[in-house]
């Protein structure tokens, strides 16, 4: 019991210096990029960019970084599943929906009138 107690304190001391080290990655990026200011923005956005994927995958080897990843292709998967409408279908549901607004807009401008009319007449 104690060894595994152990294994588990281990890797969790793991875990956290990888998200230390990653954490440290992105500080250096935006430190650098501010300290760097006479430089070219192009190099500096290369630079913040080479750190940022470097920082991205060291906190993709830890655990929530592995799931998250397990996540992503498993959103991709479902999303090939996705039956999309056709052009007409999306025509004619964006036409539907344009048409009930109008008719909400107009009802809405005729109560308007006629509650601003009466609210006149009564104040004078």
């Amino acid at each position: 019991m104690s060894e595994k107690a152990e294994g588990q304190s281990g890797s969790s001391v793991l875990e956290a210096t990888k998200w230390v080290i990653a954490a440290a990655l992105v500080a250096v990026a935006v430190v650098g990029n501010s300290y760097f200011s006479e430089v070219s923005p192009l190099y500096r956005a290369l630079g913040v960019l080479v750190v940022g994927l470097v920082a991205a995958f060291v906190a993709l080897q830890t655990e929530q970084g592995k799931a998250f990843n397990q996540l992503r292709k498993d959103s991709m998967v479902e999303l090939r599943k996705v039956v999309w409408p056709s052009r007409q279908e999306t025509l004619q549901t964006t036409l539907i929906v344009l048409v009930f607004v109008l008719i909400v807009a107009l009802l809405l401008f005729v109560l308007d009138w006629v509650l601003n009319g009466a609210i006149s007449m009564l104040i004078g």
